[in-house]
């Protein structure tokens, strides 16, 4: 069935080659042709994933395409690694194929990606992929990188266009290999298929002996990726690019042929990561969501996303750990998802560690990760993310505060320089914190595995990048000059160790000498680290929920001095806490119980005064 099909498309692709007259072509174009209308957005998918139903937000744009791509190539690849079913009349091993063993959410996707390919006669878009990007998240184990191997071969199989590049690009060599095996498996089990593939096991290629296409699967390197002209990309484990540095650019090069290949098209398939969403990843997975619930139109992106709706992701119910909500993320439960081999897996993993625990509940359930945390992570970061928001905003401090308290803490040059502001509320008597951070702008060739993290935190408007050494104390003597004209700063603390030329900024800005002080550091930190994790979990400490925060909280690592703890990093170099520590001076200074500085306008001292 698949060689008929394939004679059929050469012979197409021969049509193709040949060309037809300007005139022809003028009247091909003249003819009506009306192009279809859909939407990609699915804002119903909260309950549409708790009723079983599949994530696909509309129909094929073309019915017949993507039929022929299921029922031609997909449906009837060999699906090898699921074991031999018996033999042929040859004697030969016949396994299941894709389309046997598929649910029906796989072969919808697969029909979207083949089903808005409009290649027909007198169409003026005539070979033109109308949907350009898919994006799909779903769960480890439910056929993401087998799914991938059944695209690009069928994708191979029905290309008309001679020396076309596909390219599978993944983040390293293991996970090329996922991918590669069950295209090379389902070709060698086919006799037919072996009479028109060709596959090259050692550089992980398969060409195409009529058309001389290939499909060519890549470890993450932006010089094997350099100068391609790719009709189709895979890009498999997407989160594993947000850790890799330059993978935008990486990006840039494998798909830039797809500015002269109309019919080309990008697919991102990916699991959620370990580690708090960054870079690339980061940045596609929050444009996938705003499409699906309809926040950014976009046609040309197709998003799938097997996630749980907020309502299950309540830290007082947990219910995304009941065994019977599995199946939420996991649409392949039943397929290749053993049910009882994951709430096995799950249940073991919260008996043995919190940083296990997370990787399984990221990996099985996607969870998105909010704190890096750890066994020895400190205990004020399992309440991090539970207080009380605040606008993030410096305004929002200056307008409720009695009185401020500033913290500054920085190191080298590849550190950042952080900056905490701490005001008491003046009805309430909450403490409100803020936090920034400035960084030389050489610290992206420096801590290459933390630039494009470092980027998303200056597009949040958490960092700032400075040019020139020097900058960052001066921006650092701005907001606390600012604070100082309201009349609110109480004291700014800083590390006696590591201050720099702040001190003399200070002084030049009109800080008193009596408004800076010297907070402890080490182990005689140890009373400010206790007194901030009971304030957080009293709800007396609120801040605003800043990535970057969050990101440095989620880096800390907790050790015992003796009687006292000390706040280190989790990796040195790659984790950064400069705007943690700088919080923890301004918890010191307010633990002190600072004088209100607040003078209420309204108030007539006269009157008081008789």
């Amino acid at each position: 069935m698949v060689l008929k099909k394939q004679k059929a498309i050469t012979k197409r692709a021969g049509a193709k080659r040949t060309g037809r007259s300007a005139s022809g072509l003028q009247q091909a174009v003249s003819k009506v042709f009306h192009r279809p209308q859909w939407d990609t957005s699915c804002k119903d998918w909260r309950r549409r994933i708790v009723a079983r139903e599949t994530l696909t937000p509309c129909a094929p744009l073309w019915s017949d395409q993507a039929q022929e791509a299921l029922e031609g190539y997909f449906d009837n690849l060999a699906m090898v690694d699921l074991g031999s079913t018996g033999y042929d009349e040859y004697g030969n091993p016949t396994y299941p194929t894709f389309g046997e063993v598929s649910p029906p959410w796989v072969r919808e996707f697969v029909g979207a990606v083949f089903g808005c390919y409009c290649d027909e006669e007198g169409n003026p878009l005539r070979g033109r992929r109308l949907i350009k990007e898919f994006f799909l998240l779903i769960s480890k184990k439910n056929s993401k990188s087998t799914i991938a191997a059944g695209i690009m071969l069928t994708a191979l199989l029905q290309n008309w266009r001679d020396e076309a590049e596909f390219i599978i690009l993944s983040p390293t060599k293991e996970v090329a290999d996922n991918s590669f095996k069950p295209m090379a498996a389902a070709i060698n089990a086919d006799p037919e298929l072996s009479e028109i593939l060709k596959v090259q096991t050692h550089i992980r290629t398969i060409t195409h002996l009529a058309t001389n296409a290939t499909i060519k699967v890549v470890a993450a390197d932006s010089a094997t990726v350099s100068g391609k002209k790719a009709v189709g990309v895979l890009i498999d484990e997407l989160h594993e690019f947000g850790k890799i540095a330059n993978a935008s650019h990486i990006f840039t090069e494998a798909t830039g042929g797809l500015m002269s290949r109309p019919e080309g098209f990008i697919i991102y398939l990916t699991t959620q990561s370990s580690e708090p969403p960054a870079g690339v990843f980061k940045e596609k997975l929050e444009y996938a969501r705003k499409v699906r619930d309809g926040e950014i139109e976009d046609p040309q992106f197709y998003p799938i996303i097997y996630e749980f709706p907020e309502a299950y992701l309540q830290k007082d119910t947990k219910l995304f750990l009941k065994p019977e909500n599995f199946y939420i993320t996991n649409p392949n439960l039943g397929y290749s998802v053993d049910e009882e081999t994951l709430v096995r897996t799950l249940r073991q993993a919260e008996q043995t560690s919190q940083k296990d625990l997370q990787d399984k509940l990221a990996k099985h359930l996607n969870i998105e990760v909010g704190l890096n945390l750890r066994d020895d992570a400190w205990p004020g970061a399992r309440v991090w993310l539970d207080v009380e928001r605040i606008p993030a905003s410096l305004e929002h401090i200056k307008a409720w505060s009695e009185v401020i308290v500033a913290g500054v803490d920085g190191g080298g040059l590849d550190d950042l320089y952080g900056l905490a502001v701490m005001g008491r509320h003046r009805v309430t008597k909450q403490w409100m914190s803020w936090e920034h951070a400035y960084v030389h702008r050489s610290v992206l060739n420096l801590r290459k595995d933390i630039a494009d993290r470092l980027g998303d935190f200056e597009k949040a408007g958490d960092l700032t990048f400075v040019d020139t050494y020097g900058e960052d104390t001066l921006k650092i003597t701005a907001v606390v000059k600012e604070i100082q004209d309201t009349g609110l700063l109480y004291g700014v603390g800083f590390d006696p160790n590591a201050l720099g030329g702040l001190l003399t900024e200070l002084e030049d800005e009109g800080i008193r000498e009596d408004q800076v002080f010297k907070c402890n550091t080490g182990y005689r930190l140890a009373g400010s680290i206790l007194t901030a994790e009971r304030k957080l979990a009293e709800g007396v400490i609120i801040h605003a929920h800043r990535a970057l925060t969050s990101w440095c909280v989620g880096n800390a690592k907790c050790e015992q001095k003796g009687n006292a703890v000390v706040i280190t990093k989790q990796i040195s170099g790659k984790a950064k806490i400069d705007p943690l520590m700088a919080f923890l001076n301004c918890v010191e200074l307010m633990a002190t119980n600072p004088p209100a500085l607040y003078v209420d306008p309204s108030f007539d001292y006269m009157v008081m005064l008789g």
